[in-house]
């Protein structure tokens, strides 16, 4: 791919701030994006084993519903996230997702109803077992795989955006256009990596669920203990099993010498010690989001690496600063986001701590917070149409 075909395809207008910034935005939000795709296939894929065993245990019994629920908040939360790190894409790669999004248009097609009738299912599957008996076992285990696959589909376009150097042999092999968008590409090796990832999720999630329990006196602390020790077998296996599959993939890529792989490789270490002696499972899902950025990093790194080999810089883009809608955006993200998310977290914390039901209005954090996230999306919504309004009314009279 000539790297002047490239620089055509960006957009004229240029982007509206320093393209460091959306990278940077890029990597955090793909990193909490991928964190909630791993929770939810390891909650799920936990769940279903535990469908088979909660006829006859009663640790199953409670567990296994929990985990549907996880799974299911988890699942929305992914998506919501997931808007994020493909718009900071395609601002500084917009070359290479859109190129993707052509060469695949059928599988994007495919993709949005795959995840429709995946996350239908899993309604299905999770009122289904409301009896706590195994029911929705089948229709559990086809949404799972209904939504692994539009995980594969994301993969798809993924690997498919760093494949320049091919597009034109996609586009036209043989020189025979090919416009009927079912290009599918694989990296076998990133992916069984990426999925493998869900299982130390799942069990350091476990762990954090024992350790949540452990304050509520209507668990039993021999059902307390059993999760933290099943959360710990998970975890040990599961990193065991990506750190193999990290460095597979590694070979292949050849990045396994590159700083940001060594210190991915360290992390792993450290995250195994620290699962296997479950000191403070807290501070070890910190040390966990640390390595998911890193894994973001990394793969932007081979990203960015690819596409200035091809004479494309994204530091080169043209830039034509917009404050007030940079502005806006940061405004947003940072405190309107941060409040609402503290407001939600905190309500969801203290509802798990007690037995009776909770009543928000009588705790003064919740309260406080509650009234800081309402007033602050008010002067938003204020400013949002108000600016709008300004600018167009200002542009057409």
């Amino acid at each position: 791919m000539d790297a002047s075909v490239l620089l055509a395809l960006r957009d004229p207008a240029g982007i509206p701030f320093y393209p460091v910034v959306f990278q940077v935005l890029y990597i955090l939000t793909w990193a909490l994006h991928a964190a909630f795709v791993l929770l939810a296939l390891g909650s799920m894929g936990l769940s279903l084993y535990g469908t088979t065993r909660q006829k006859d245990d009663p640790y199953w019994k409670i567990l296994t519903p929990h985990l549907i629920q996880t799974g299911k908040i988890s699942i929305s939360i992914l998506i919501v996230l997931g808007v994020a790190p493909l718009l900071f894409t395609q601002v500084i790669y917009d070359p290479n997702w859109y190129v993707a999004n052509t060469l695949s248009g059928m599988w994007v097609f495919i993709f949005i109803y795959t995840l429709l009738v995946g996350y239908t299912m899993y309604y299905w599957y999770y009122y289904a077992n409301k009896a706590k008996e195994g029911g929705g076992k089948l229709v559990g285990f086809v949404s799972f795989l209904i939504l692994v696959s539009a995980g594969v589909l994301m993969h798809n376009f993924a690997v498919t955006s760093i494949m320049p150097n091919e597009w034109m042999d996609m586009y036209a092999p043989n020189g025979v256009v090919d416009n009927s968008g079912w290009t599918f590409n694989m990296d076998l090796a990133r992916l069984i990596f990426i999925v493998s990832l869900a299982i130390p999720v799942v069990g350091i999630f476990l762990q954090n669920y024992s350790r949540f329990l452990s304050t509520r006196k209507d668990f039993e602390e021999r059902f307390v203990d059993y999760c933290a020790v099943l959360g710990t077998r998970i975890g040990v296996v599961g990193l065991l099993i990506s750190a193999v599959t990290f460095v597979i993939w590694m070979l292949k890529a050849g990045y396994l010498m590159n700083p940001v792989s060594i210190a991915i490789i360290v992390g792993v270490v450290i995250l195994l010690l620290m699962v296997y002696s479950n000191s403070n499972s807290y501070i070890t899902t910190g040390v966990l989001v640390v390595v998911a950025l890193l894994i973001s990093s990394l793969r932007e790194v081979i990203r960015f690496d690819i596409m200035t080999g091809l004479g494309y810089n994204i530091y080169d883009y043209p830039v034509n600063l917009e404050i007030p809608t940079i502005t806006m955006f940061l405004l947003t993200f940072l405190i309107m986001g941060g409040i609402g998310v503290a407001y939600l977290l905190t309500m969801a914390w203290k509802v798990g701590k007690i037995k009776s039901v909770f009543d928000g209005s009588k705790d003064k954090a919740v309260t406080r917070l509650g009234n800081y996230t309402l007033s602050i999306m008010v002067v938003w919504m204020v400013i949002y149409f108000g600016w709008g309004m300004f600018i167009l009314f200002n542009n057409i009279l």
